[in-house]
């Protein structure tokens, strides 16, 4: 009896002491705190992840030209890198999701042990009394079993297929969504490029003229300290030169980053210092939209990314119709083993088993009505959202089209009050007076010549804008296989010719027009000249015939915002707003100032 005692306290000591570790462990695991990281991981996280974002970045070589940021943006831009990750884990969901439409094959092995004897009785099944036999062992202490399975549900089989099938339209709408991306992307590096060219083409006349009015307004304050004038008239004039100086100053300011934000989308490294080309004489003054509406309708219809993604969501909501009514089925799966025992009780320790069996949950029953109606309502949202789109789309279409009109009248005349505020600076300029009023007149054509070329920069990217709404709308861009294969000089390349097979039309590929009815040609001729601006655009609406005498230059660029917004996140542009209303009263007041001059 001692030893049996002690027996059983050994025993229940150790027991204790395994049961007292595993708590101590499972303490430890549920007693994780947050660790945040410290101010030196994080230095070295940012060090690293900055090395590694400009690790592949080819270095400029030469003036940036606008096909050189188009396809350094389109390689090097990292938000453009996530789209396309995203696309590759979508195509790695559906690679993923193929498998799942395989049998289940499952390889097992296990292992039991026991400290006694599995010692049985038995008893007649006759009387119900105690066998007489002694009780006898059926199984070993210690034995292992092996076990290789192969499975096959049908129903899982058929769900499977149909994520299939929704895993490979999630492909194409990952797809659509990088197109999309990288239109906004177009359309930014685009906007940030025309900044940046505008903020190198008035730098130095930016710098002169300040410099110009510093210094009058410093001899203007020494002539009222001497009263050679009338504080009056000094106090006026000082006045007109610090508002000049104040629009000066915020165009510099609000010009100063454009070079910045274009680097932060080309992904250059931050302080790269670096030059854009000169401009060509097409840049600068782009034709007009040829193609007519109906043409255009039918491309955006066929290529239009948003369009396209709710043709794939109606797909997918579709496939989920048919699965949820799959599931309502009863299931078959088929079973086939191979099993082995080193039990030595056994007579056949090896053997194989095959089954059959059907399962069906009741209760789905119950629940197909309900799910059926809400399946029929998940596709009519879907087919409702597409519908929605496609006129969304259709409006966006003939928006862009009055948009670019529009922007294309607004370029023109920017254009000619530009070239009249710069010859009256040249008059201004070649006066040899040295006097107030003629140091005046010199700091306020300079300004309004200054202002004039920043206006006429900002209907060209107004315009530039509307024709990336349209090309956008349509759905076009250039086309490039993968990115990691292709180098940049062939990006460019591949960038340059698209764009010059916009310019020629030869990109695009619209049905066969129906020729116009005899009965419109007078008002196509009222809408042709009202698109040149010799007509009101109240009386002439949107044109579906060619604009005479003009083409337009298709480049790929495409809306970074909705159609009917065109916004320029710059508020020079406003300044040169409030230059326009204001400088001419100014200018009045200034004047009024100077005292006539009397008859000898």
């Amino acid at each position: 009896m001692n030893n049996s005692n002690c027996v059983k306290s050994v025993r229940g000591s150790r027991l204790a002491g395994a049961c007292s570790v595993l708590l101590a462990a499972l303490l430890a695991g549920c007693s994780t705190l947050p660790t945040p990281f410290s101010a030196d991981e994080q230095k070295e996280i940012a060090a690293s992840d900055r090395k590694a974002a400009t690790a592949d970045v080819e270095p400029l070589a030469d003036r940036l030209t606008l096909a050189d940021a188009i396809a350094r943006g389109i390689k090097y831009n990292l938000d453009h890198r996530s789209r396309m990750m995203e696309e590759a884990l979508a195509i790695g969901q559906l690679d993923l999701g193929r498998y799942d439409m395989l049998p289940k094959l499952v390889a097992s092995a296990g292992y039991q042990w026991r400290d006694k004897d599995l010692v049985t009785n038995s008893k007649d099944s006759v009387t119900g009394l105690p066998s007489l036999a002694n009780p006898y062992i059926s199984s070993d202490r210690s034995h292992t079993l092996t076990d290789l399975a192969l499975s096959w549900n049908v129903l899982d089989f058929g769900v499977s297929y149909y994520n299939s099938k929704q895993n490979a339209d999630r492909v194409l709408i990952a797809a659509e969504r990088r197109r999309k991306a990288m239109h906004n992307l177009i359309q930014e590096v685009r906007t940030a490029y025309w900044r940046a060219a505008s903020a190198e083409k008035i730098e130095k006349d930016l710098r002169e003229t300040i410099r110009l009015a510093e210094s009058a307004l410093a001899d203007s304050r020494k002539i009222e300290q001497e009263r050679i004038r009338d504080p009056l008239e000094a106090l006026r004039y000082q006045r007109t030169v610090l508002e000049n100086l104040r629009i000066l100053e915020s165009i510099q300011q609000e010009l100063a980053a454009a070079k910045i934000e274009l680097a932060a989308l080309i992904n250059l490294p931050p302080g790269t210092q670096f030059q854009l080309a000169v401009p060509s004489a097409n840049e600068l003054k782009p034709a007009a939209l040829p193609m007519p509406i109906e043409q255009m309708e039918d491309i955006a219809i066929a290529r239009n990314a948003d369009l396209r993604e709710q043709f794939y969501n109606v797909r997918i909501a579709v496939a989920e119709t048919k699965k949820s009514m799959m599931r309502m089925f009863p299931g078959i799966s088929f079973n086939y083993s191979l099993r082995h025992d080193t039990n030595s009780y056994l007579i056949h320790n090896s053997w194989q088993e095959a089954g059959a069996q059907i399962s069906w949950n009741l209760f789905t029953l119950l629940s197909a009505p309900a799910a059926i109606k809400f399946n029929e309502s998940s596709e009519k949202l879907a087919e409702h959202r597409r519908m929605a789109t496609q006129m969304a789309v259709l409006a966006q279409v003939h928006l862009a089209r009055q948009q670019y009109e529009n922007a294309y009248k607004l370029l023109e005349r920017a254009d000619s009050i530009y070239t009249v505020d710069q010859r009256i600076f040249e008059h201004s300029k070649s006066r040899e007076d040295a006097a107030t009023k003629g140091r005046l007149d010199l700091i306020f054509s300079n300004t309004s010549a200054i202002v004039s070329l920043l206006r006429r920069y900002q209907a060209l990217s107004q315009l530039y804008a509307a024709s990336s709404r349209i090309q956008s709308t349509l759905g076009l861009e250039p086309e490039i296989a993968s990115l990691n294969d292709t180098s940049l000089s062939d990006l460019r390349r591949n960038v340059e010719n698209s764009m010059e097979q916009w310019n020629r039309g030869d990109a695009l590929q619209p049905p066969a027009a129906a020729p116009a009815p005899k009965a419109d040609a007078a008002s196509e001729g009222e809408r042709t000249t009202a698109v040149d601006g010799e007509q009101p655009a109240s009386v002439a609406p949107v044109s579906a015939t060619p604009i005479a005498a003009r083409g337009f230059a298709w480049s790929n660029i495409s809306a970074a915002q909705g159609i009917g917004e065109p916004k320029v996140s710059n508020a020079a542009w406003s300044i040169a707003d409030i230059h326009e209303r204001s400088m001419g009263q100014m200018k009045r007041l200034a004047l009024a100032a100077v005292p006539p001059k009397t008859a000898p």
